[in-house]
């Protein structure tokens, strides 16, 4: 079908998002509560906060610009592209979908147990809006069968599953990353509370929330600790909440050294993935040490936040805004689907 009319569609469908986040609509509304109903980490407000993002993004401005680098034109050679999508935070495989699509391709989508509401509810709009991609959206709930090419997205322990079944397709597969941040102890009361954000939204379940600190030998974590307690109210959701008394029990009955505020756990560990209402920490004495250091864990880290210290940093607070050119793990995606 023609690539421009598919572009068009989800332009409406950024419209149809942006007018929902402006004035409301009790149809997607519902559907909101059922996603939370079905996975209560799914929050409203972080359930808001992603439409609102996906908003910003399927404009016509953003996905042109996005696209033109590629030269795409009419696809003539069509692929069945299985997508297995994770279900860590809403509509976490919504950019694999788009890419798919806007490549020419057909999809094929495994959804999560933990998020099978918002995506086929936003394709009954897409399709609305363009109904010949009716014919190319397929929803799978067995195995999925018949597929050109595969994206996966797991953990470290499912993609050897992945390997296994996928292995002989053209892919990409996904394992676990975590975001990291660099202090330095400079930053400002605003810049914290920003971090706090990258942290905390999504409850600390995206490969893009940041898990690890790196702060100075001499880093004063009451400055930290300070800054991100407006936070504090996260605490109320039960199942964080849960988290946060078993891990600061475990930690405790273990001996470990921590410090606490009430809400977030801080451990030092040379680890990446940190468990929930938990931060690992490390100390650094030289910076050029630690640029070194974390380039070798790069295949880890699926962002830096920090200021002044990697050329593809993150802004403070600004991980879980991705633009439509940030692919994960680094792998450009619509290369990956315009190469099949």
């Amino acid at each position: 079908m023609a690539y421009n009319a598919i572009v068009q569609a989800f332009v409406k469908l950024g419209g149809y998002l942006q007018d929902f986040c402006e004035n409301g609509n009790p149809e997607l509304q519902e559907q909101l509560l059922r996603a939370e109903q079905q996975n209560s980490w799914f929050a409203q407000d972080n359930l808001h906060f992603c439409l609102k993002h996906w908003a910003t993004q399927l404009t016509a401005d953003n996905l042109n610009s996005w696209l033109e680098p590629y030269a795409i034109s009419q696809n003539d050679n069509a692929k069945n592209i299985g997508v297995v999508m994770a279900g860590n935070i809403p509509l976490v495989g919504f950019h694999d979908f788009i890419c798919a699509l806007c490549a020419g391709h057909k999809i094929q989508a495994k959804l999560s147990s933990n998020d099978t509401v918002l995506l086929p509810y936003l394709t009954t709009k897409l399709i609305e809006f363009e109904p010949s991609l009716k014919n190319q959206i397929q929803f799978v709930d067995g195995k999925m069968e018949g597929f050109d090419a595969v994206i996966a997205t797991g953990s470290n322990n499912t993609s050897r599953y992945f390997e296994y079944y996928f292995g002989k397709k053209p892919n990409i597969i996904r394992k676990n990353r975590n975001a990291i941040a660099v202090l330095t102890g400079k930053e400002t009361a605003e810049e914290l509370f920003s971090l706090g954000n990258d942290i905390f939204r999504y409850f600390g379940l995206g490969c893009r929330n940041v898990s690890k600190l790196y702060v100075p030998e001499d880093y004063n974590f009451d400055v930290f600790f300070t800054a991100i307690f407006d936070h504090k109210d996260i605490v109320n959701q039960h199942k964080y909440a849960n988290n946060y008394d078993y891990n600061k029990t475990v930690y405790l009955m273990s001996e470990f050294k921590i410090l606490d505020n009430g809400f977030l756990i801080l451990k030092e560990d040379e680890s990446f993935a940190s468990p929930i209402a938990s931060l690992f920490f490390e100390r650094y004495s030289d910076l050029d040490a630690l640029k070194s250091n974390v380039t070798e864990k790069q295949d880890e880290i699926q962002c830096i936040v920090s200021k002044d210290f990697d050329p593809n940093e993150v802004p403070f607070g600004q991980t879980q805004l991705p633009n439509l050119k940030d692919y994960a793990d680094g792998v450009d995606t619509m290369d990956f689907l315009l190469q099949l």
